[in-house]
């Protein structure tokens, strides 16, 4: 369960991080807390495992990477395993579980499409399941900004 503190933090911090050269101080200020407090809370949600990723997202095709879904159909018996020999490449952004019987579906991304393409083979390696990789062929951008507070989201007029 968030803290009160940690849901209006992230609340604020979803998709508007002052581009400033102190960017969580600005944030601390704004709720009267501390630049360290701000850190701290952020690094505590990650330790946790309630948040999983705090950066920026790139369109990392510009400058040569590649960003590629891919699914496994991976055993119910091994899933937490494999979930873990996965989930341990750097590569991987995000990995889901579906009721599928592609039931694992993640996001892999590199810095070139060669390394793209050895992550899945290392993948598969240590896996010994196979790799259904779709790379990007178009970009979209959906914006969803689900309210943490049970007041108006930040900004909100």
């Amino acid at each position: 369960m968030l803290s009160p503190d940690d849901a209006r933090l992230l609340e604020r911090l979803h998709g508007e991080l002052p581009l400033t050269e102190r960017p969580f101080a600005d944030v601390a200020a704004e709720f009267g807390w501390t630049e360290a407090y701000v850190i701290g809370r952020l690094a505590a949600l990650l330790e946790s495992g309630m948040l999983t990723r705090f950066g920026p997202l790139f369109q990392i095709e510009r400058a040569g990477g590649l960003f590629v879904l891919a699914a496994m159909a991976v055993p119910e018996e091994r899933f937490d395993a494999v979930t873990a020999q996965v989930n341990a490449h750097p590569e991987i952004a995000h990995n889901y579980r579906r009721d599928h019987a592609l039931n694992m579906w993640f996001v892999l991304g590199t810095e070139t499409p060669a390394r793209c393409a050895a992550a899945i083979e290392r993948i598969e390696a240590e896996t010994g399941l196979p790799v259904l990789a779709f790379p990007k062929e178009r970009e979209f951008f959906v914006e969803l900004k689900l309210p943490l507070t049970s007041g108006a989201a930040h900004g909100a007029g």
